[in-house]
C-alpha cells in the first residue's frame, strides 16, 4: 500500500543507499537488493487472490514499487565506478527473471540491458554478453526498438538478435569469445527463418574470427543452430573453421578441437563427417604432442560408440591399420592405444574378429613400447571375450610377453596376465 511500511520505509532507505553519494561497496549490492524486490513483488501478485479480495489495491501498488524500484536499476548501468556496472551486467540476467511478470518493467529493463553492451569497459561488455541468451530467453513482449511506434510489439529475442552483429566486431576478444559461447541460444526463440535472416549471417563471421579462442567457442555451440536450421547451411562456412582450428599453432587449441569431435560427428551426421573430418581425426594420432595423440585415441573409441561398431570397422579401422605399419614407432604405440580403446566400445563379435587378431599380431613389433601397450591394450579388452577366446589367444601372447627381452614388456605382460586371471576365476566362481 501507498503508506505501508515498505514504501515509506524501507525504500526510502534503500533508496538512499543506493545513492551516488554512498561509496562503490555500498552501491555494488543495489542490483542484488533489486532483485530480491522484484521476486517478492512477483510473489505477491501470483499469490494476490489468496492475500485479498481488493486485487485492484494489491497491483496499483505492487505498481508504485516497481515505478520507484526500476529507477534504481536503471541508474546502476550509468554508475561512475564500472565495478557497480560490471555487477550489475552479470547479475542482469536474475534482474529480468524477478521482474519480468511485472507489467512494464521490460520495457525499462531491456533498453538498459542494451546499454551495458555498449558500456565503455570491455569487462562489463563481457559480462553482459554471457547472459544475452537468459535475458532474451523471457516471455515478455517490448517494442522493436526505442524509436518504434510503442504500439509494434515483439519477444525480446527478437529486438535483442539485432545487437548480435555490433557484438561481433567489438574490439574485445572476450566480448566476441562471450557472444560465442551464448548467441546460439537464440535460434530456438527466432524460428528458423528469423534465424537464417539475423543470427546466420553474424554467427558465421565469428566462424571467422581473427582470435582462435572465438572460432572453437562457436564451433562448441552449434548443436542449437543445427537443430533449427539443419547441417545443410553451416557445412560450407563451418569445415574451413575446423581444419584451421586443427592445424592451430597452439596445442591447447588443438586439444580443444578434438575434444568437440563427437559432439561435431552427431551434429554434422554421419556420412559429411565420413567424407570431410575423419582422416584429420586418425592424423591426429601422429601428432608431436602427446596430449594430443592420447586423445585422439579417446576421440577414435568416442566416434565407434557414437557410430557403431559396423562403421568404425569400414572406416577407422583401414585408417588405423595404415598408421600401425608407419615408420615411426610413436605412431604405432599410439594406433594399438586407440585400437585398444576402439574395441570397448564395439560389440564383443566385432571386437573378437576384427580387432583382437591386429592387436595380437603387434606383440613382436621392434620397439618395446609398442609391445607393452599390446601387454596393456590385451589387459584391457579381454575381460570382454569368453574364457575359451581368453585361453586359446590372449593367454598365448601374454605368456611369450612375459619372456621378453625388454623388462618393461614383462612388468606389463604380468600385470595383464595376472588382472585377467583374477577376473576370469571371479567369473568362474560366480557361475
Amino acid at each position: 500500500e501507498e503508506g505501508g511500511v515498505v514504501s515509506t520505509t524501507l525504500l526510502d532507505l534503500y533508496e538512499s543507499l543506493a545513492g551516488g553519494d554512498q561509496p562503490d561497496s555500498v552501491r555494488l549490492h543495489t542490483t542484488q537488493n533489486c532483485v530480491s524486490f522484484g521476486k517478492a513483488m512477483t510473489l505477491i501478485k501470483e499469490k494476490a487472490s489468496s492475500i485479498s479480495n481488493d486485487l485492484e489495491t494489491i497491483f496499483s501498488g505492487i505498481d508504485a514499487l516497481v515505478k520507484r524500484i526500476l529507477p534504481l536499476i536503471v541508474a546502476t548501468i550509468d554508475d561512475r565506478s564500472w565495478r557497480v556496472r560490471w555487477t550489475a551486467a552479470s547479475k542482469f540476467a536474475l534482474v529480468v527473471q524477478a521482474f519480468s511478470k511485472l507489467d512494464g518493467a521490460m520495457d525499462a529493463l531491456v533498453p538498459a540491458y542494451e546499454k551495458l553492451l555498449q558500456d565503455p569497459e570491455a569487462e562489463v561488455r563481457t559480462a553482459a554478453t554471457f547472459n544475452l541468451s537468459e535475458v532474451a530467453r523471457t516471455g515478455a513482449l517490448v517494442s522493436v526498438d526505442a524509436t518504434t511506434n510503442q504500439e509494434v510489439r515483439v519477444p525480446v529475442a527478437q529486438r535483442l538478435v539485432k545487437r548480435v552483429v555490433s557484438l561481433t566486431e567489438d574490439d574485445s576478444e572476450n566480448v566476441r569469445a562471450a557472444l560465442a559461447m551464448v548467441a546460439t541460444d537464440l535460434a530456438p526463440m527466432l524460428g528458423r527463418d528469423m534465424t537464417i535472416a539475423h543470427l546466420l549471417p553474424p554467427m558465421l563471421l565469428l566462424l571467422r574470427d581473427s582470435t582462435s579462442e572465438v572460432r572453437l567457442n562457436i564451433i562448441s555451440s552449434l548443436s542449437m543452430l543445427n537443430e533449427v536450421i539443419g547441417a545443410e547451411l553451416l557445412t560450407q562456412s563451418l569445415l574451413p573453421a575446423i581444419l584451421d582450428l586443427a592445424e592451430d599453432g597452439k596445442w591447447r587449441i588443438r586439444l580443444a578441437v578434438i575434444e568437440r569431435i563427437p559432439l561435431l560427428a552427431k551434429q554434422l551426421g554421419k556420412e559429411f563427417f565420413t567424407d570431410r573430418l575423419l582422416s584429420l581425426c586418425v592424423g591426429w594420432l601422429g601428432d608431436d604432442i602427446s596430449s594430443i595423440r592420447e586423445a585422439a585415441a579417446k576421440d577414435l573409441q568416442e566416434l565407434t560408440a557414437l557410430l557403431g561398431s559396423e562403421w568404425s570397422v569400414s572406416n577407422l579401422l583401414p585408417r588405423v591399420r595404415q598408421v600401425m605399419e608407419h615408420s615411426s614407432y610413436l605412431r604405432r604405440m599410439n594406433a594399438v592405444r586407440a585400437l585398444s580403446l576402439m574395441a570397448t566400445a564395439m560389440d564383443v563379435y566385432t571386437a573378437q574378429w576384427e580387432v583382437l587378431p591386429i592387436l595380437l599380431e603387434m606383440h613382436c613389433d621392434p620397439v618395446p613400447n609398442v609391445r607393452f601397450n599390446v601387454a596393456k591394450g590385451l589387459g584391457m579388452i579381454g575381460p570382454m571375450f569368453n574364457p575359451s577366446v581368453y585361453e586359446g589367444q590372449i593367454v598365448t601372447i601374454l605368456e611369450l610377453m612375459k619372456e621378453d627381452s625388454d623388462r618393461d614388456v614383462r612388468f606389463f605382460a604380468c600385470q595383464s596376465s595376472d588382472s585377467l586371471c583374477a577376473t576370469f576365476d571371479k567369473k568362474r566362481n560366480d557361475n
